[in-house]
């Protein structure tokens, strides 16, 4: 079972940050307190999605059809994706 990345606190639901990062070649450790970076803030089928648009060549007709979905609801798939990442920009950083 793979391990998932977990984004938001369990006990409160506040944003995680990254408290440091372990090289496992040579044994390095970083530390210090480093945001997520943006994509890493969106859930696992979120992140799917821009996959698969990408590898898509950003066609909606393509996904569709690997969705299984119409045209205007993958539209409206995407459009709320952008919409999400406009307002995790917009979030001012603590």
């Amino acid at each position: 079972m793979e391990k998932k990345l977990p984004i938001v606190c369990p006990s409160c639901e506040s944003e995680l940050k990254v408290n440091s990062m372990h090289c496992e070649s040579c044994s390095t450790t970083i530390s210090g307190m480093f945001e997520l970076p943006l994509l890493l803030k969106l859930s696992r089928k979120e992140q799917d999605f821009i996959l698969d648009f990408v590898k898509a060549s950003g066609s909606l007709k393509i996904m569709a059809g690997k969705l299984g979905l119409s045209y205007p609801t993958v539209r409206n798939m995407l459009d709320d994706l952008i919409g999400k990442i406009e307002k995790l920009q917009n979030t001012p950083q603590l």
